[in-house]
């Protein structure tokens, strides 16, 4: 299943490149999609490849060294590294871009095909491969270690295409509590041929990329054969994606606080009884919002990447999805293909030149038809207490005809113990009413592997069926574990971040994935844990440290201080024998290595 704002514009731009093998080595594309509520999709996409040969003799022209380098050294032969902040709204923006498989969990997220004979061996290049790829991106990769790593099973399958004599070993980890900001789009930039300097890649800016209300970044490496022939390539593809609020994102940056609308400019609902001069309800904006390229991101395309080959039209294309009767104005330089669907254009850049895009406010009653998800999932935290809660997974079919089939994978920390025998399963149809039902009618398999303190994390993966039109809500306990006081970080009190569940839907007939995976991500979680108070430590450490150096400097006075009566004092100091004679003691106590203080 693909989203119909990707294979649109993939089938259109099919006319003039191919998807795995094109004469030219380096490609870009923009997909822009107006959302509702004033937001826009704007999904970047960098692919690039190498030859197999020229990849292991180290010879590279557009794939970046840094990374390949890391790659040999790692014996990693595909890699999967995301960084994602913010939450997608399914229910108003739809589908997820690229069904999903470029998005990751929050934070950072990173899954793996080491070759290795043994998984010791296959678990020690993995821990080379994070260190360097933190080192290489400015994150935190370095902390992945045995117990934020898992092996899973069902959830993931090999994008490449590799041989069956590797002996491939897959491990995923996740930072759910990373921050991502302009630390890791800095080196991101850098493995791109054009560096950000021309090309798609002149539009990012730190600024509107981190200020976005949902943005991801990913990074896939993987082999590429072509069909009947031993030719195969080592293919990079560098995607970001990201929704931007047009009215945010339009306000000056010298200027950026909000002002509010001026009154004669407000648009009221006279239908409503307590509509008044002083009393507003805001009427519903029926016209789409008109934007720029330089409104929207600050800046316009620095004309094509000059390591595109020109020659092949498709290497480099901007594609909007707007329906057909809208205005759209551009400049000079581009080709501009239409679909027949009439929904969507795609400009094909041949020029050096600058190039914007300009899409006016106009009043239209069609719009872009938003494909839905076929699965919704939410999950919490039930309870109450320091020792023991439970987790809750909604899972909610909105199809009143299809069945979902999916797995459902959680890596867990080892401090949050599931207790797998409490699992329940309620089922809810149209009526709303649960009622409980079999876990067998639910869960068709699982896979489990308990957690070990201190060396690794809980792993649960289940084979899910929803039926239509229903909700299934899963609940099973857990039991949080006290920490060691070294093992809380600073903010203990905040609780501590879980990774989000992957969710992946399975085909209906045979129960694998298709040609286009989906998947879905649910939120991260926070999870409160029994915390001690650690102002205890620091009022004992107070208390006796100053009674330390009351007891300590009141002791050491009474040693080493010469005490001088002051009448001796007055009527010596006034005569050169008593000076002297002072001076004479002085550096006689010196001598002897005292600490003299005459008072």
């Amino acid at each position: 299943m693909i989203p119909l704002s990707i294979s649109i514009c993939i089938c259109l731009l099919a006319l003039f490149s191919s998807r795995t093998f094109a004469a030219s080595d380096y490609h870009e594309q923009l997909i822009l999609q107006p959302l509702p509520s004033s937001s826009l999709l704007a999904s970047f996409n960098f692919r690039s490849n190498a030859s197999l040969q020229s990849f292991e003799q180290q010879h590279f022209r557009f794939f970046p060294r840094s990374l390949g380098q890391i790659l040999q050294h790692a014996q990693t032969k595909e890699l999967h590294l995301r960084f994602s902040t913010g939450r997608w709204d399914s229910e108003s923006w739809g589908t997820r871009p690229w069904n999903g498989s470029k998005e990751g969990a929050t934070g950072v997220e990173l899954w793996a095909w080491i070759e290795a004979p043994t998984d010791d061996e296959a678990f020690a290049r993995w821990i080379a491969l994070t260190q360097s790829l933190s080192g290489l991106f400015c994150a935190s990769l370095n902390f992945i270690d045995s117990t934020r790593t898992t092996r899973p099973v069902a959830s993931f399958e090999p994008a490449g295409d590799h041989f069956p004599s590797s002996q491939l070993h897959l491990l995923h980890g996740t930072l759910p509590g990373e921050v991502v900001c302009t630390e890791n789009l800095t080196p991101f930039l850098k493995m791109l041929p054009c560096k950000g300097k021309a090309g798609i890649s002149s539009l990012f800016d730190g600024h509107k990329l981190f200020d976005a209300s949902w943005q991801s970044m990913s990074i896939d490496v993987r082999p590429v054969c072509s069909e009947g022939d031993e030719r195969c390539v080592v293919e990079i593809e560098q995607t970001i994606d990201m929704v931007l609020d047009i009215d945010r994102s339009k306000r000056p940056r010298d200027n950026s606080i909000p002002r509010p609308v001026p009154a004669d400019q407000l648009a009221c609902d006279p239908s409503k009884t307590y509509n008044s001069e002083n009393i507003c309800y805001p009427l519903e904006k029926t016209a789409e919002t008109g934007w720029s390229l330089t409104e929207v991101f600050g800046r316009g395309i620095k004309g094509a990447c000059p390591l595109i080959d020109n020659e092949i039209p498709g290497s480099m294309s901007v594609c909007l999805r707007v329906p057909h009767e809208r205005d759209v104005f551009i400049t000079p330089g581009a080709f501009e293909s239409k679909n027949p669907d009439g929904f969507s254009r795609c400009y094909i850049l041949l020029s050096p030149d600058n190039f914007d895009l300009v899409l006016p406010e106009q009043e239209l009653q069609l719009k872009v038809p938003l494909e839905q998800p076929v699965l919704h999932a939410e999950r919490t935290i039930i309870g109450h207490g320091q020792e023991r809660g439970g987790m809750q997974v909604i899972l909610r079919n909105p199809s009143n005809t299809s069945t979902v089939d999916f797995i459902y994978f959680e890596s867990l920390p080892w401090f949050m113990r599931p207790y797998l025998h409490t699992l329940q399963a309620r089922l809810a149809g149209i009526d709303g009413l649960q009622r409980q039902v079999p876990v067998s009618d639910i869960i068709g398999d699982i896979f489990f592997r308990p957690a070990i303190d201190r060396e690794r994390g809980t792993q649960l993966e289940l084979v899910l069926s929803v039926p239509p039109a229903s909700a299934v809500t899963l609940i099973y306990d857990i039991e949080k574990a006290i920490l060691r006081y070294t093992e809380y970080p600073p903010d203990a009190n905040r609780g501590f971040n879980v990774a989000p569940a992957v969710i992946r839907l399975l085909d209906k007939k045979d129960n694998s994935t298709t040609a286009s995976p989906v998947y879905l991500r649910t939120t991260s979680i926070l999870l409160p844990l029994p915390t001690p108070d650690f102002s205890m430590p620091y009022n004992v450490i107070i208390l006796t440290s100053t009674v330390m150096a009351l007891a300590f400097g009141s002791i050491f006075n009474l040693l080493v201080r010469r005490f001088i009566a002051a009448d001796e004092v007055a009527l010596g100091s006034h005569t050169l024998k008593a000076r002297l004679f002072s001076q004479l003691v002085v550096l006689r106590d010196r001598l002897r290595g005292k600490v003299v203080k005459v008072e």
